[in-house]
């Protein structure tokens, strides 16, 4: 049971909450547990859906945080959530001969910086998208 906004009554968290709402609960409650529980490793799939700017920001710093204490893996498509990863892992998908492979590379940091980039402004890579990927790194 839940109560999203100010004022509302609780309710079951399933009926009332968003997407990216159920996101942020999960990382609550993990944060929360991570306290009481000894779990070494935590994982985060896409824990940030449905969210960006300041909100993806709080909740790359709090996966930092976690990170100080136990093995945090992290997949996400944000850049504001990247740039907090101590190490920046991109998984690719080629096919070839018909069937999709996969890779994971890890990254150095300049290629890191580039792969912020890329993710702040997609298929064209600007000076203005290296210098903000830039800025995300220095700032964390």
């Amino acid at each position: 049971m839940a109560a999203t906004n100010k004022g509302t009554t609780l309710a079951p968290l399933h009926k009332i909450a968003s997407g990216g709402e159920l996101s942020r609960f999960m990382l609550a409650m993990k944060v929360a547990l991570a306290k009481v529980k000894s779990t070494p490793t935590l994982i985060f799939d896409e824990i940030d859906t449905g969210t960006g700017g300041a909100v993806a920001d709080a909740i790359g710093k709090r996966l930092a945080a976690l990170g100080s204490s136990h093995q945090v893996l992290v997949v996400t498509h944000l850049p504001q959530v990247a740039a907090f990863g101590a190490h920046h892992l991109r998984v690719i998908k080629e096919e070839k001969k018909g069937a999709t492979a996969t890779r994971v590379e890890s990254l150095s940091v300049t290629e890191r910086t580039e792969e912020l980039a890329r993710m702040l402004a997609g298929a064209e890579i600007t000076r203005e998208a290296r210098l903000a990927a830039q800025k995300l790194l220095q700032a964390v």
